[in-house]
């Protein structure tokens, strides 16, 4: 047998040893082909959905979709883990430009390149010590991206170091945490001046098993003027707890106007229902009416109706552009229990008011 081949550090020089290795020892070859088995090649473009000449972009773009709506914890699905998986580790090549050109170089002909570097493998195993830095210097170092990628992956990028294979060197993937939604309820004062609340909820984490548990979370939350109904605040990194030493995700919290029965709210304008005599309406009266931002006066015009509004434009909810009080009168009848109540309504038939006068289907 001849002596130890030298091994170069460049992975497109060691084609070229391992054409070397074919000649020297051809009984082998057939031996190192059966081992290796056949893998899947993985298309990274069709996973996530771009074309060859997509930009960082547009690959990162289409990745977040993808993530979001395969995630395990979003998506129930039987194989929507295993989707999310291809996901990742199709961005996790397709993300850096020197990955990527090697991908695009050798991986439509992985089978040939593959057979060859199993066959150099092979001959590594059989015939030569490497040293701590032999396999250091040639291809991609993979060790810090980890994850549980597809046989394909690591045939084509696979490596080994210090004697160390791919498998044992590898660490799971850092990924950022959950986004989490919530609700929280407030008077509509705090619409008007702004406020601090406390929210509680179970925040979910994933242990390195894939285990989901729940722990109760309280936080306050600063509640800006003029927050309208369905807003929604966003609390960077108050989310769930990022995987193998990711950045936390976000929480997302909707306001909720507290429902009230004398009020109700449209966009940044206010409706109050405020009662009055029949005399106020009558005759004209300044009443005190109470809003979220304090009591008012109001003068109510003679002859006022049930149903009338009076508009107090700019006392809405506070805004660049604020919304409008609109303030709605109601004519509310005195009990006419009593005798002399009684009286003032007989006495009340002599106006000769016919209600119904002009009244029509």
């Amino acid at each position: 047998m001849k002596g130890p081949l030298n091994i170069k550090r460049n992975h497109r020089d060691n084609f070229g040893l391992v054409r070397k290795f074919d000649r020297q020892y051809p009984e082998k070859r057939e031996e190192i082909i059966r081992k290796t088995g056949k893998v899947e090649f993985k298309d990274y473009y069709k996973i996530l959905g771009v074309g060859k000449d997509a930009s960082e972009g547009e690959i990162k773009k289409e990745y977040r979709k993808l993530a979001r709506k395969y995630h395990p914890d979003v998506n129930k699905a039987a194989d929507a883990e295993k989707k999310f998986k291809e996901i990742a580790e199709a961005y996790e090549v397709l993300k850096d430009p020197e990955k990527r050109k090697a991908y695009d170089e050798f991986g439509a002909d992985w089978k040939a390149g593959r057979e060859q570097q199993a066959q150099q493998k092979q001959y590594y195993r059989r015939y030569e010590q490497p040293g701590p830095d032999d396999f250091g210097a040639g291809g991609f170092d993979f060790g810090d991206l980890g994850g549980e990628y597809s046989d394909f992956f690591e045939n084509l990028f696979g490596s080994r170091r210090a004697g160390r294979t791919y498998q044992q060197s590898r660490q799971p993937i850092s990924r950022k945490g959950q986004d989490m939604n919530a609700s929280i309820t407030i008077p509509l004062e705090d619409a008007y001046k702004g406020a601090t609340r406390q929210i509680s909820f179970q925040s979910p984490s994933m242990d390195q098993r894939g285990a989901v548990s729940y722990s109760p979370v309280t936080l306050n939350v600063k509640i800006p003027k003029g927050v309208q109904n369905g807003k929604r605040i966003r609390l960077a990194g108050k989310g769930g707890p990022g995987i193998n030493g990711g950045k936390p995700g976000d929480l997302y919290i909707t306001i909720e106007y507290m429902s009230g029965r004398n009020y109700h709210v449209e966009g940044g304008d206010v409706y109050i229902n405020v009662p009055i005599a029949p005399w106020e309406a009558a005759l004209g009266e300044s009443i005190s009416v109470p809003t979220p931002d304090g009591n008012i006066k109001l003068k109510v015009p003679k002859g006022s109706a049930s149903g009338k509004k009076l508009r107090l434009k700019g006392k809405g909810i506070p805004s660049k552009v604020p919304g409008d009080l609109y303030v709605v009168l109601n004519v509310v009848l005195p009990p006419g229990e009593s005798e002399r109540a009684k009286k003032i309504y007989e006495d009340m038939k002599t106006l000769n008011f016919d209600p119904r006068a002009n009244f029509k289907l």
